[in-house]
């Protein structure tokens, strides 16, 4: 099993679909602030113009020696040279082929949600961390139900070798409390990323000094 991990604390997780520029923007705002994490999710565009988007996303991660994960395809990460990849809560099957198909540092995340049995299968095929979550109500993804701190301090409890990445709601009035339950990544999208390049820096300067003086579970 792969023994790569995320740098932990703040995992931000860039808007999806936004114009190239903007994601550029965005994205070196929060790594100017501290932010040692993205993901990029890129749902709409075809596969040349995500290489291109990813290839420059990647090349920035790299200048502030930050890690880059790809949502949902492993072609677009090992294509950019990406750290790794975010699967969806239904591609557990094809997890057992990625962990062959890559080296042992490339980094396999899964969505969990709340399926702790779901987790340990995941686990047991390759994933290097779990996400649970969502942790509070979202404004991103409404749909997906709460679970509620209590049970993300079981999960991480449940899990102690594997890094657990909080998700859903989170924001500098509550990311205290995630790291207090255990989780090794907190996982944010609006609370980092709305406003413009100045407040985005301040958003993830705030929150890396939240987390790094926070006390861990």
């Amino acid at each position: 099993m792969a023994q790569k991990e995320l740098n932990t604390g703040i995992y931000g997780i860039l808007p999806a679909d936004i114009d190239t520029n903007l994601l550029l923007e965005k994205a070196e705002a929060a790594l100017a602030g501290g932010v040692k994490t993205l993901q990029l999710r890129d749902k709409k565009n075809g596969f040349k113009r995500k290489l291109k988007r990813a290839t420059a996303l990647r090349e920035l991660t790299l200048k502030y020696q930050a890690m880059l994960i790809i949502n949902d395809s492993k072609q677009l990460a090992l294509g950019c040279g990406a750290d790794g990849v975010h699967l969806g809560k239904d591609d557990t099957t094809n997890l057992m082929y990625i962990r062959k198909d890559v080296s042992d540092d490339f980094i396999v995340g899964i969505t969990a949600r709340a399926d702790a049995q779901y987790a340990k299968a995941a686990i047991s095929h390759g994933a290097n961390y779990v996400s649970f979550g969502a942790v509070f109500e979202s404004q991103t993804k409404a749909d997906v139900p709460v679970i509620g701190l209590p049970r993300l301090t079981k999960a991480c409890s449940m899990f102690p070798n594997t890094p657990i990445c909080a998700i859903g709601g989170i924001s500098m009035d509550n990311i205290v409390m995630i790291k207090a339950a255990g989780a090794s990544y907190a996982a944010v999208i609006s609370s980092l990323f709305d406003g413009t390049a100045v407040e985005i820096q301040n958003n993830a300067t705030n929150m890396v000094t939240l987390w790094n003086s926070a006390p861990s579970a």
